[in-house]
């Protein structure tokens, strides 16, 4: 029975210790409640059921019951979760279970069959379904509790159900109904019905003590940072930098929190950066005048131009004015000239020798090589299929010798030519007719470039 009021204390206790302290959680109050004990329905209910209990309508009259009064005691834990404490007495005779043999222990002039005052006392935990904030709030308890009837203690444990109802000035009415199984060899199973109407308990505020106030922590800088924690007591500055300013760690002016590059020097129109160098080429984009495409500090960070835009820059480009080919330094391209002079260049059946006419259009071809010094030409000859191939391959390379001549006699040093003679290995018409043996019988004039 120790162990049974010990537990109701330490409910008690750490139900308020937990205790939230939120508005919408109950404050203490105290409540009048009047109850009613019926032993005989709970005996019905443990006989059969409840539906059975309901069926056979034995459940107690209201003579039967035990009226009592008493008083509760209420303590929100959380918004949903109430302590309620309930002290009843009533005055009966306790109808101890016949094995119990309490009776046959006393003497008849003891009296138990006598009424008495029995007094109840639990602690329970009321789940409620909705906040205090709500006017009708159902809930379930259970808890635990002791009895007391002529020195006798009957443990009990109460689960049940209620409704809570919200009353003017933070008052609440209380309609519960509760099973009180037992507990120990002396109690009775019975339920307990009541009804109560609370008050809240104002407890008196106490006054807090005032206490003068320190003296203000010196401040030399007037920065909010006090001198004993001031790294930077005569320079007003920050809390999170220990009272200093904010720092500028590579002394560009532009201060570390609003310094993109705040370890390389830079300007404040870059936030803290250097100026750009967007194509990477070395000069920075405020001097440079082709800032998105890599070039040279010679040409101002442009690429190294392209006058004639024949894709050979000018520093490569022998003829930087006059479109080219690479392969020609940038020069014009010289063999559709040689080209042209070779088609001229046609021979009589046999012969080597050329008109004054063909060799007159050997100037161009000297122009040619006296203008561009890196241009050396191959001069072929070639023959139809007249006659036989020893003779026609001697008869080839002589006609090629006749151009090469005379390019000599005008000056051309003999190493910017070459001389090759194919015969008829090399047609360029049918040689089956009269007209294509005519074009097979030519020199042909092919540029070198070196």
């Amino acid at each position: 029975m120790k162990k049974i009021l010990f537990s109701l204390i330490v409910l008690t206790f750490a139900s308020s210790l937990f205790a939230q302290t939120e508005d919408n959680v109950k404050k203490p109050a105290l409540a009048i409640r009047v109850s009613a004990f019926d032993f005989t329905t709970a005996r019905a209910i443990q006989v059969s059921t409840l539906g059975g209990a309901y069926s056979n309508k034995s459940w107690a009259n209201f003579s039967d019951l035990n009226k009592s009064i008493g008083v509760q005691y209420f303590k929100g834990i959380t918004r949903k979760v109430d302590l309620m404490i309930n002290l009843d007495f009533a005055r009966m005779a306790y109808p101890f279970y016949a094995s119990s043999g309490v009776k046959d222990a006393w003497p008849s002039s003891t009296g138990l069959d006598k009424e008495r005052i029995y007094t109840a006392i639990d602690a329970n935990l009321n789940f409620k379904l909705l906040p205090d904030d709500y006017k009708f709030v159902p809930y379930l308890t259970a808890g635990l509790g002791v009895g007391n009837f002529a020195t006798n203690y009957m443990a009990y444990a109460p689960v049940g159900f209620g409704l809570q109802i919200k009353a003017k000035h933070g008052s609440f009415i209380n309609i519960n109904s509760s099973f009180r199984i037992e507990m120990s060899q002396l109690t009775k199973t019975h339920l307990n019905h009541g009804i109560s109407y609370s008050f809240p308990l104002k407890l008196k505020d106490k006054k807090p003590v005032v206490l003068p106030p320190p003296p203000p922590p010196a401040d030399t800088d007037n920065d909010g940072v006090a001198d004993e924690n001031d790294k930077c007591p005569t320079v007003a500055g920050l809390a999170k930098y220990a009272g200093c300013p904010i720092p500028d760690t590579d002394k560009d002016g532009v201060n570390d929190e609003q310094d993109k590059c705040p370890t390389v020097a830079g300007l404040a129109k870059y936030a803290g950066c250097p100026i750009p160098d967007t194509d990477k080429d070395g000069i920075n984009d405020e001097e440079d005048k082709c800032p998105t495409v890599a070039g040279l500090a010679r040409y101002n960070g442009c690429p190294i131009p392209d006058t004639d835009k024949d894709g050979v820059n000018d520093e490569i480009d022998a003829c930087p004015t006059e479109a080219g080919i690479s392969a020609n330094h940038g020069c014009p391209d010289v063999q559709p000239i040689l080209t042209q002079v070779a088609s001229n260049l046609k021979f009589v059946t046999g012969k080597s020798y050329l008109s004054k006419k063909q060799i007159a259009s050997l100037d161009a071809v000297i122009a040619i090589l006296n203008k561009y010094p890196n241009v050396n030409i191959a001069i072929d000859g070639h023959t139809d299929n007249t006659g036989a191939e020893r003779l026609n391959s001697r008869l080839s390379i002589n006609r090629a010798k006749v151009v090469a001549k005379y390019l000599i006699k005008k000056g051309v040093n003999a190493n910017r030519f070459t001389t090759n003679g194919f015969a008829f290995a090399k047609p360029v018409a049918d040689n089956k007719t009269k007209a294509g043996r005519a074009q097979n019988r030519r020199d042909e004039l092919t540029a070198i470039y070196n």
